[in-house]
C-alpha cells in the first residue's frame, strides 16, 4: 500500500508541481519575513535617531 502510494507520487506530475509550488511559496515567505525584519530594524533606528535629535 505504501509502496504503491510512493510509486504513484513519483510518476504523477501533479504531485511534483504541487511540491514545487509549495517550495516557491515557502521561499517567498522566508524572503518576505527577512525583508520585514530588516525594514523594521531600520525604521526603529531612524525613529530613535529622530527622538535623540529632538531631545526625547
Amino acid at each position: 500500500m505504501l509502496r504503491s502510494f510512493l510509486n504513484r507520487l513519483m510518476t504523477e506530475e501533479d504531485g511534483a508541481t504541487m511540491v514545487e509550488y509549495a517550495l516557491m511559496v515557502a521561499l517567498i515567505a522566508v524572503a518576505a519575513m527577512t525583508a520585514a525584519a530588516t525594514l523594521g530594524t531600520n525604521i526603529t533606528s531612524k525613529f530613535n535617531a529622530v527622538a535623540t535629535q529632538i531631545g526625547g
